[in-house]
């Protein structure tokens, strides 16, 4: 099915097991949905493959998506031992004054000068979107929060959200607090793939606190049971905005809405684009670490062969139904020699579909192959001094 090309040689490689017609019909898939909204973009959180977008680079406030990095923040702060979910946070009156009742925006009801807990913080500020509780955790953290700022801007430098800058832990408007689709959706991957067991929470439709329940805004938590997550944004200036994501059939995927016109707005819109990207796409596994995708003539060493494969398990974002189309290509070095490590780069694994290239890997050696002794190395570069002699090698 597929051709696989060596410096030496060609020959063909079957990426699955199953013969497949000559003629393979191309999966039809329409063009990603159009949204109501300022920018979108749709992600495959395993590959990292953009499905669809639009502006997705635009400068935007994010209102309090903010919050995905408060919490995040946190929940490095659990890991490295800095801080547990039992901590105790006492409330100050900065915190309740610019994120209580009285500011206007979303709050936890929290009363100050009073003690709450990392873990009911966390859910005051995912939950609830308690301003309050996102200050009284920055400033706990990091004594204040324009200092709690620097540490975001930092994280978001690590993550790769190279158009972002924060000012303050709750995403209250300010024009120097700003972002864009394509970093909320590398933030989201971040706190799914990096601390699983708070993303949990995402998914909780309600929380009490000071006997005070309030629901969880992400409408899509009642709408689609594959959804579990993220969190919602709002203000004047940023529109009614939503990361949303969910799993299907071992396909997760990530949503990034911003500038709906409404509640409603902005769950529908999210709804429409993960359906057209679970409906029409899927996560492949290709390859297994373990998989020996081809074994080559290796000189000079204790054996004569030597198994190649990949480091790492091997994924694809594909159309459905797609499988029988990809196309593997194989590179490998002219006469390879001894000594190889096991892991050692000898080559490179190339993926095509429909004559464009989407993925390359290196190839690498599998187990360690040591040199031989001297002898049979005079002997091995004989041989290949003939072969090169006779444009053989």
């Amino acid at each position: 099915m597929g051709m696989i090309t060596s410096a030496a040689r060609a020959f063909v490689f079957l990426l699955f097991f199953n013969l497949s017609p000559i003629v393979l019909a191309q999966p039809l898939i329409p063009a990603a949905p159009e949204l109501a909204a300022t920018a979108w973009l749709l992600m495959d959180t395993k590959t990292g493959r953009v499905l669809a977008e639009h502006n997705a680079d635009e400068i935007l406030p994010p209102a309090s998506l903010t919050k995905m990095m408060t919490g995040y923040i946190v929940s490095e702060e659990i890991k490295a031992g800095r801080l547990s979910e039992s901590s105790m946070v006492r409330v100050s009156e900065n915190a309740w004054e610019k994120g209580g009742t009285k500011s206007g925006g979303s709050t936890m009801f929290l009363p100050p000068n009073e003690d709450a807990s990392v873990i009911d913080l966390m859910r005051g500020v995912i939950i609830q979107s308690g301003n309050d509780a996102a200050i009284a955790l920055a400033e706990h953290i990091a004594g204040d929060e324009q200092a709690f700022a620097d540490i975001m801007n930092q994280q978001a430098i690590i993550l790769g959200m190279t158009n972002t800058h924060f000012v303050n832990s709750t995403g209250w408007p300010d024009e120097a607090h700003l972002t864009t689709a394509r970093d909320m959706a590398k933030l989201a991957t971040a706190i799914i793939e990096d601390h699983p067991e708070h993303y949990e929470i995402y998914a909780e439709k309600e929380f009490e606190y000071n006997g005070i329940t309030q629901p969880n805004r992400n409408q899509l938590l009642w709408r689609d049971s594959s959804i579990d997550g993220l969190k919602t944004g709002h203000t004047e200036a940023a529109g009614y905005c939503l990361v949303a994501s969910g799993q299907r059939n071992g396909m997760r995927l990530v949503s990034v809405v911003m500038g709906a016109r409404s509640e409603q707005a902005r769950a529908t819109e999210s709804q429409k684009l993960l359906s057209w990207g679970f409906r029409y796409y899927m996560t492949h596994k290709l390859y297994s670490a373990e998989n020996v995708l081809t074994t080559e003539r290796i000189w000079k060493g204790k054996t004569d062969t030597v198994d190649l494969g990949v480091n790492d398990e091997v994924y694809l974002t594909i159309p459905r139904g797609a499988e029988d189309l990809l196309e593997a290509n194989i590179s490998v070095g002219n006469n390879l020699q001894a000594p190889l490590a096991a892991g050692d780069q000898v080559g490179t694994l190339s993926i095509s579909y429909e004559g464009e290239e989407i993925l390359t890997q290196p190839l690498v050696a599998k187990t360690e192959v040591e040199q031989a002794g001297f002898f049979a190395r005079l002997w091995d570069g004989l041989k290949l001094f003939m072969m090169k002699l006779f444009g053989r090698a």
